[in-house]
């Protein structure tokens, strides 16, 4: 593959940012300020910051997404190849944090050749380059897969393949394994390996499996919560001179160690939900998305759902979670006859929180605070009980400043917590979270770990949906494969 890559001739960017600055609409406070930074062509750069940092925000800027007039206020110089981001957007290629939001075409290959097509590729180079693409990243079916029958860690490859295909200067990967497993993750990393060793593309890199994504780079660069660069050299440099201090900020630095077990405190207690010979068969596969599993969930007691990309994890999380009828078996809470997909959502919701893949999927109010108040509320909570809980989660899960926040301008590991604060506001007796410490820094990893084991620990069935190897051997007394 690699031979193939380096037929191709890839012009490496130029970024420099001189002061440079965002704050988003509606924000009192400013994502990045005062950036000082320059990546000269083919450098390969690791972006790291406590969550929240603007990492996200720099790679949309630096891909010329950004509007000052609509979407919020800019300062400072931003440029690539010394033009505006906006106007050489062509140079660059963006794979972000939610692949959902980066797929367009309801087949795969037809996904992939969209950039190409509207890049004005000749049409006799497009589909070689799509099976190229496909190819590089370890996509495990044909051009024709239904884009909308693919797992989230399908799709992520899929979104990746369709940014590689097109050869661009200045490559911006925002967390590009993150929904991968484990197998997944070391192939996508190895493609990338090679392609920029090829092509010899410019590149920035966000991903909070530090030490796996250090063989990609050959510098770090750290930026903090509304200021600027605060560390910049070689991986080694970096972390020999801020590692304890960037540790104990939040950002994962490999060395030291932010895993500390959370095993059950209590025997576990009764069943209070069991699933029975569940599957599923999304309308038109000829084969189902999971076999059928028998699973009981047990007060007091944590479980981690595990398995390979495609495997039907989250499929199996939405059956238990009773917001998808089971195609054959049955879901049912202990004592309750009505089948769990046939509740009302009210009802629902007082028995089982849910946390999405993709947290945006479950936003609908204006402000992270009224998010919140948003499933108590609708449960017949009096109104300033809502807001206890709803404040008492704000502080737990650092988004207290974020609360007057629109959710959508959330970092994605702000956006991970918030999902799961609206799960949890409900206090439900079951909560299930498919991949809860997607985007999270050290530190709210660790809270959200201490979180869900205190749950566990007064009497909650929990139930973790994750690749995440670390935080399954931390908190889950049980372990089920897919």
């Amino acid at each position: 593959m690699s031979s193939r890559l380096s037929e191709h001739t890839v012009r490496p960017a130029r970024v420099e940012l001189r002061g440079w600055g965002w704050r988003h609409a509606g924000r009192r406070d400013w994502a990045l300020r005062g950036v000082d930074l320059v990546v000269d062509p083919g450098e390969r750069v690791l972006l790291l910051g406590p969550s929240g940092a603007g990492k996200s925000t720099l790679l949309t800027a630096l891909a010329g997404l950004h509007d000052p007039e609509t979407a919020g206020e800019s300062e400072g110089l931003l440029v690539v190849d010394g033009q505006s981001a906006r106007d050489v957007r062509q140079r660059t290629g963006l794979v972000l944090q939610d692949p959902e939001t980066q797929l367009v075409m309801a087949r795969a290959g037809d996904d992939v050749a969209f950039g190409l097509e509207n890049r004005a590729v000749p049409p006799e180079q497009i589909w070689p380059r799509v099976d190229e693409a496909l190819a590089v990243v370890g996509f495990g079916y044909d051009r024709d897969r239904p884009t909308a029958s693919l797992s989230g860690g399908e799709k992520q490859r899929l979104a990746i393949a369709g940014v590689l295909a097109l050869r661009p200067g200045l490559l911006l990967l925002d967390e590009p394994t993150a929904n991968l497993d484990p197998a997944g993750a070391d192939l996508v990393r190895a493609a990338l390996a090679a392609v920029l060793s090829a092509t010899g593309t410019t590149a920035l890199l966000v991903e909070h499996r530090v030490a796996a994504a250090l063989p990609l780079v050959d510098r770090v660069v750290v930026v903090e919560p509304g200021g600027g660069v605060v560390a910049d050299g070689t991986p080694d440099q970096v972390f020999r001179v801020h590692g304890a201090a960037l540790a104990a900020r939040g950002v994962w630095v490999p060395g030291h160690d932010h895993v500390r077990a959370r095993p059950s405190a209590a025997p576990r207690g009764d069943a209070v939900l069991q699933a029975t010979g569940v599957t599923y068969r999304y309308p038109g596969s000829s084969a189902p998305a999971a076999p059928p599993a028998d699973v009981t969930l047990y007060r007091g007691e944590a479980v981690a759902l595990t398995g390979a990309n495609g495997s039907g994890k989250s499929t199996l999380a939405m059956l238990l979670a009773g917001l998808r009828a089971p195609t054959l078996g049955t879901v049912r809470a202990a004592g309750r006859p009505l089948p769990l997909h046939r509740w009302r959502a009210r009802d629902l919701a007082g028995t089982v929180g849910t946390v999405f893949q993709e947290p945006e999927h479950q936003f609908l109010a204006r402000t992270v605070a009224d998010e919140l108040d948003l499933g108590p509320l609708r449960r017949g909570t009096p109104p300033a009980e809502a807001r206890r809980r709803t404040t008492a989660l704000l502080e737990r899960l650092h988004l207290d400043r974020l609360a007057a926040a629109n959710p959508f301008t959330l970092s994605g590991g702000e956006k991970r917590r918030l999902s799961v604060a609206t799960a949890l506001a409900t206090a439900p007796e079951v909560l299930i979270l498919d991949e809860p410490t997607f985007g999270q820094d050290a530190r709210t990893w660790a809270e959200l770990l201490t979180l869900l084991a205190d749950l566990r620990d007064e009497g909650r069935a929990v139930l973790a949906v994750t690749h995440d190897e670390a935080f399954a051997a931390a908190l889950a007394d049980r372990h089920v494969a897919l």
